[in-house]
């Protein structure tokens, strides 16, 4: 019997059968739809990924004028990691030059508001020389990163402390004082990197802490259009699902926690986000077209539901790909194809 070489979702290799493939594409939506309660893929749908999964080519793509655009997070700090001695206008350089890059992105090292705010006066003065050496969209990025407003790093009690004691109210208390002070910094640093003139600025990974992370992203973003329209402002998420660390936050009377990425989008749009980046999550211990099914399921309705652009977040263990540093190109490339093909999305 014919076996497909696959991945796992951990990226290492693993062999399938045409029917244990079958039966994961269908495992992986049906597990979306029931937890998203939206439609699972249609059986043409699973034949495409089918088809895409069992091409033996060590690389897919799409066909030639399908391509969809690419932004990215951490953008120039991607080439730090390859060991390369160079500094962020030299990678920008290279991302466009080299790389053909459509967009790029430059942030703080630590990649949050809360440090940049401390050295915002040479990420101002970078980010301009960039501008001056580059033709591309330049954005600016960081993470809201809730937790470094908490104890020992920030100056609120640290609600990961409260919560075991029983201290909920406390908790509560503390994380609501903390979307305070990050909604301002939030507010503040990307205003001035947008004056420098930014493209863009990229609110990443939000949510990661939790239900007060997503609701100081989207008070700042409401914010930051109010007083700039005209402003891009990228919400990309930290998985498909809000973790209610609070659990009774609300924005514009929606209950943010149990959010899924259809919902998250609404709230992304009522916000006045520009693009939106909804964030799945693979499981290391099922296949990679389990995990790009389950992906594919739950971006198909934000397509088309929603008025944003959305950019699916792909690589480092999110939108099907392996949980890795450097996920294979083989496993990322079939999602990548996955996600155009099935779901009609607007960049990755």
């Amino acid at each position: 019997m014919k076996k497909i070489v696959t991945r796992m979702g951990d990226g290492y290799l693993t062999e399938l059968t045409e029917a244990e493939l079958r039966r994961d594409l269908e495992e992986g939506t049906r597990d979306a739809s029931e937890k998203g309660k939206i439609p699972p893929l249609s059986e043409d749908e699973l034949k495409h990924l089918f088809d895409i999964f069992s091409d033996p080519s060590r690389f897919v793509s799409v066909e030639p004028g399908n391509e969809v655009i690419l932004s990215f997070d951490g953008g120039t700090h991607k080439i730090y990691r390859l060991g390369v001695n160079t500094g962020r206008i030299h990678n920008f350089q290279l991302m466009e030059r080299a790389v053909g890059a459509d967009t790029m992105e430059t942030g703080h090292l630590d990649y949050c508001f809360k440090a940049a705010k401390i050295l915002l006066f040479e990420e101002q003065q970078e980010l301009e020389q960039a501008l001056l050496v580059t033709m591309l969209p330049i954005f600016y990025g960081a993470m809201p990163n809730l937790g470094v407003y908490s104890q020992p790093d920030g100056p609120f009690p640290n609600p990961a402390e409260l919560l075991p004691k029983g201290k909920i109210k406390e908790a509560r208390a503390s994380q609501e004082e903390a979307v305070e002070m990050a909604v301002k910094d939030f507010v503040y640093v990307a205003t001035a990197l947008y004056e420098v003139g930014a493209d863009g600025i990229n609110f990443d990974t939000t949510g990661a802490a939790g239900d007060p992370d997503f609701l100081a992203a989207l008070r700042a973003t409401r914010i930051l259009k109010e007083k700039h329209p005209e402003m891009c402002i990228e919400l990309g998420m930290a998985g498909e699902f809000v973790i209610g660390m609070h659990g009774e936050l609300e924005f514009d009377g929606v209950r943010l926690a149990g959010l899924y990425p259809h919902e998250q989008m609404k709230l992304a749009e009522k916000a006045g986000a520009t693009i939106f980046g909804p964030a799945i999550n693979s499981v290391t211990t099922k296949s990679g077209a389990w995990n790009v099914a389950r992906a594919v399921t739950f971006v198909k309705p934000c397509v088309e539901r929603g008025k944003l652009p959305v950019h699916a977040n792909i690589g480092m263990g999110v939108g099907g790909t392996p949980v890795a540093e450097y996920p294979p190109a083989d496993a990322v490339s079939r999602a990548s194809k996955a996600m155009v093909e099935i779901t009609r999305l607007d960049g990755l």
